[in-house]
């Protein structure tokens, strides 16, 4: 049977499994979970996973829950090209170091940063207090600075010359912020050097169209 994976795309870790599979002409069937309809609440969906959050990936009898251990399955399992999660065991442990850390910073950043400078304010018509906004930007610059200074330096990629898992999982955090409509390319409140815009135009070729 063909690996069955459970999305929605307007989740970044959706969007990074989703590119991944596509990348690496992995056949799979998705099944689209709308998140805001509360499919994902739904008892059908529920015996996929059981904690009731997307992704999930079910192999035949075999589910997983949680995007990193989704797109290492994958890596594992399928002829992926060696620089997605490298042989090489120190340039995979900074792979590890870098999904180890953006679960709860530049990921908790970006999202809190799409919601107070686009969410409330263009759909919602609350504005977020101005005081809100600036911490908010402050705490996704900490973030983008850990980023670049720790992860990326003076690489083309944040482990080494060419992509890897930690790219496509930063990326599809950076991508949450700026494609929201009405917003092209990298705004110009996000902050960030040069060289951090240089690498997202680098990582950004990685997207593929969404087939019909």
């Amino acid at each position: 049977m063909v690996l069955e994976l459970y999305l929605d795309l307007l989740s970044q870790p959706c969007r990074a499994i989703y590119i991944f599979a596509k990348k690496n002409g992995i056949p799979f069937q998705m099944h689209t979970v709308d998140l805001r309809k509360g499919e994902h609440l739904s008892d059908a969906f529920a015996q996929v996973n059981p904690v009731k959050k997307v992704p999930a990936m079910k192999d035949n009898d075999f589910t997983l829950s949680e995007s990193v251990a989704i797109l290492l399955y994958l890596t594992h399992k399928y002829k992926v090209p060696d620089h997605w999660y490298p042989q090489d065991l120190q340039a995979r442990a900074r792979v590890d170091e870098y999904l180890a850390w953006q679960h709860t910073t530049l990921r908790r950043s970006c999202l809190r940063a799409l919601w107070h400078k686009v969410m409330f304010p263009v759909f919602l018509g609350e504005q977020v207090p101005s005081e809100t906004l600036a911490a908010t930007l402050a705490e996704l610059d900490v973030n983008l600075r850990v980023l670049e200074d720790k992860f990326l330096q003076d690489k083309a990629f944040l482990v080494g010359p060419h992509i890897s898992l930690a790219d496509l999982v930063a990326i599809t955090e950076v991508m949450h912020v700026v494609a929201a409509p009405s917003l092209k390319g990298i705004p110009s409140w996000l902050p960030g050097t040069i060289e951090l815009r240089q690498w997202w135009e680098r990582s950004s070729s990685v997207r593929p169209m969404r087939s019909s």
